[in-house]
């Protein structure tokens, strides 16, 4: 199944302030659908906007004729980001075996991004990085369907940047980019996270205002858990792509598997601690990874209507 054609619902942590005429709930009054308050009637307000129960019990309060009008929340124009980890990393397991192909799954996660934001009439932008140490693809957020071209760039400078690992270089960057990437854009990050950033980087991130949604691509068996496969001989690729025989001893992959489980234990529980909810991708089948983001959207819309 393609990932082209299916979207899912965004659901922003906060309201936008953005260009008008999206699908998205916004903190402004305007044309909208979600009422944000009420108020008297003024000469040349739309009477299509009068609430006539709201009307009739404050006529019949005051025993005169009143009218309320319904104020609404405009609808705003999302702006997001997809922050795409392109390591060689990301794409070590060769076609036909059958482990998770990251390289695969990140693309197809990156898409329906693209294909969501663009549903809700918004803004979208892509920023690849780590193929290089310290250069970074990067499309501003545009508002045609899918990103326009990415145009290679240096990361800011170590010395004037704090940086922590290839993800905080990447955020870092976009906060050089303030006006593209302003405050409530949405920040999908899509990575294995098997080396995580410092929570320190999260905070920063949220501090600019910044709706953050790391998209966590991991084996399910090898990289999330990890399989009984002692004293058999298995094929290991290293980082720069080649592949050895490795067979463990007795007892490691029990060891393994507790290790890997803590590993994305830690990470999960880090994240939320500071309000992010992750999306964790396990398949590069579209249809699956869809599933997987419309259950995201699903709880932060629950989260949502506890909250109010």
């Amino acid at each position: 199944m393609n990932a082209r054609g299916l979207t899912f619902p965004l659901v922003s942590r906060r309201r936008l302030v953005g260009l008008a005429f999206g699908a998205m709930h916004g903190a402004r009054r305007g044309t909208g659908s979600d009422i944000a308050a009420s108020r008297p009637y003024r000469p040349g307000d739309n009477p299509d906007r009068i609430d006539w129960g709201a009307s009739a019990r404050l006529s019949s309060a005051r025993n005169t004729d009143e009218f309320v009008v319904r104020e609404y929340f405009a609808d705003e124009a999302p702006r997001a980001i997809v922050a795409v980890d392109c390591r060689s990393a990301m794409s070590l397991c060769p076609p036909g075996i059958p482990w998770l192909q990251k390289g695969e799954a990140s693309r197809a996660a990156a898409e329906l991004v693209e294909d969501s934001v663009a549903e809700a009439r918004g803004f979208v932008g892509r920023l690849e990085f780590g193929a290089h140490a310290d250069v970074v693809a990067w499309s501003p957020p545009a508002g045609a369907r899918g990103v326009g071209t990415l145009v290679d760039h240096a990361l800011p400078d170590p010395g004037s940047v704090s940086r922590v690992g290839l993800v905080g270089g990447a955020l870092d960057y976009l906060a050089y980019h303030r006006r593209s990437v302003p405050a409530a854009s949405f920040v999908f990050v899509v990575s294995d996270f098997l080396a995580a950033p410092a929570l320190e980087t999260w905070e920063r991130a949220l501090d600019r205002g910044w709706d953050i949604v790391p998209v966590i691509v991991q084996d399910p068996v090898w990289e999330q858990s990890f399989p009984d496969v002692d004293g058999i001989g298995m094929p290991l690729a290293d980082n720069d792509g080649r592949l050895r025989i490795v067979r463990l001893r007795r007892g490691e992959s029990q060891v393994w598997r507790a290790r890997h489980e803590a590993r994305l234990a830690t990470l999960l529980t880090g994240m939320r601690s500071l309000g992010i909810e992750p999306v964790v991708v396990s398949s590069a089948d579209p249809s699956r990874i869809f599933d997987t983001f419309v259950t995201w959207s699903a709880e932060r819309e629950g989260a949502g209507r506890q909250g109010r």
